[in-house]
């Protein structure tokens, strides 16, 4: 499978090369050539499959020409070694719960494939010499990628994330790791982060000197596997017998995950629509309402992860539609909320169903409240544990919340981190004492 640019100026490019690379020399996002659509008779079993076994068929379809069936099986079961199991939460509403994995967040499916499949290829060319992964992260990002890259040979991983606004638990997930991990707290936003990663990809100099990648959702192997478990959550809708007029509903920050569904939409996934959960960080909402796409600084939120003013993945959203506003429109609704319809959502799910929603997860499930029309079933995505927002959730319910054994584990560690402005010249200049 071949790779180009959604600034149209790259192309041919192959798996490994887009991996390594992260971005496209031009700035832009790798996209394959082809999105294969997946037999009918795959959709006519799958209620019958595994969650790996349904996602090595949708992995082979995207890697399977450049990673022998034999590796790409053991990174696919590697990677997947917990469940993502749907639950209900009220008549016509379940939650797919995808914070089963080793940091409890969504992102620990495409950060494990991602550390896998990297690994696979330092191994098949044995080049030599360490491989840089630069992340930034609003919160669950740091920590899945740290966790999934930990002792991996010949990589190094650097997590940048805006001081003070991560939540204590998240931080403690990478910041506590130390060993091939080094966490920079910048002094700025999440978007600060994200162009610091993007400038480093395009400095010559670095490049030269460094051979970088990035493993936030702007590279082809940390979102594309995320699809796997929208067709794993229609699996378990079809063995309930409700799988028709499903409805798919994404808390959405940097859009990763809602473009690996809509991947998924291309496949042959039954999905009648997906619906983008926005907080006060609402681009892509205002986007589909006037057609016009106005990033602007984002602002810190009660559901954090979400605070992005300038998604990456619109671009790839662009694409796949054909820069179609209306084609958008027709297969993606939006919403938004703010902190106190978020924390009001919060405490309203708790009182009626008993069920503890992450303050993005409660975005997901507030949406399909106000959008589900008759006949829908609808599907929100519960991307992180509550646990880890563990102040916030408790405030708002006011009861305490059980911390899961795992979240124990990293908050017992020492908090190991190097202080950042938001200056390029000044990351340049850190990063550069490590070549």
């Amino acid at each position: 499978m071949k790779y180009y640019s959604t600034n149209g100026k790259v192309s041919g490019i192959s798996l490994e090369e887009a991996v390594v690379k992260g971005l496209a020399s031009d700035k832009g996002l790798f996209m394959p050539d082809v999105i294969k659509a997946l037999p009918q008779s795959f959709f006519d079993e799958i209620d019958k499959l595994s969650f790996q076994e349904i996602a090595y068929r949708v992995a082979d379809a995207f890697f399977g020409e450049d990673v022998d069936a034999e590796s790409l099986k053991k990174i696919v079961y590697d990677t997947l070694s917990f469940d993502v199991p749907l639950v209900k939460v009220e008549e016509n509403i379940y939650s797919l719960e995808l914070f089963h994995g080793p940091t409890l967040a969504f992102k620990d499916v495409g950060a494990r494939f991602m550390s896998r499949l990297l690994g696979y290829f330092i191994r098949k060319e044995n080049k030599g010499g360490l491989v840089n992964v630069l992340v930034a992260t609003s919160g669950d990002t740091g920590s899945a990628v740290a966790n999934g890259f930990l002792g991996v040979d010949g990589i190094r991983v650097f997590v940048l994330y805006p001081k003070g606004k991560v939540s204590k638990i998240q931080e403690c997930q990478f910041t506590t790791l130390g060993k091939n991990i080094t966490a920079i707290e910048v002094d700025g936003t999440f978007d600060d982060c994200q162009r610091l990663v993007k400038s480093a990809f395009m400095d010559d100099e670095l490049n030269a000197k460094m051979k970088l990648t990035s493993a936030n959702s702007i590279n082809v192997a940390r979102f594309l596997p995320q699809a796997f478990y929208y067709f794993y959550g229609y699996a378990q809708l079809k063995r309930l017998g409700l799988a028709d007029n499903s409805v798919i509903c994404v808390p959405s920050g940097n859009f990763g995950n809602i473009t690996a569904g809509l991947f998924g939409k291309r496949m042959g996934l039954p999905v009648k629509r997906f619906i983008a959960a926005n907080n006060k960080n609402d681009i892509f909402y205002q986007y589909l309402l006037t057609g016009v796409y106005s990033p602007r600084p984002s602002v810190a939120t009660l559901a954090n992860a979400m605070d992005v003013g300038d998604p990456s993945n619109f671009a790839r959203v662009l694409d796949l539609y054909g820069n179609s506003h209306s084609a958008i429109c027709a297969e993606i609704s939006g919403c938004t909320y703010n902190d106190e319809q978020i924390a009001a959502t919060i405490k309203e799910c708790h009182r009626t169903t008993g069920y503890i929603l992450d303050p993005h997860g409660a975005c997901g499930y507030q949406a399909l409240k106000d959008g589900l029309k008759p006949g829908e079933t609808g599907i929100f995505l519960e991307t992180a544990h509550p646990a880890k927002f563990l102040e916030k959730v408790e405030a708002i319910l006011g009861t305490k919340i059980e911390i899961p054994q795992k979240l124990q584990e990293f908050m017992k560690g020492t908090k190991q981190s190097v202080d950042m402005t938001k200056e390029f010249t000044d990351f340049k200049a850190f990063l550069l004492t490590k070549a």
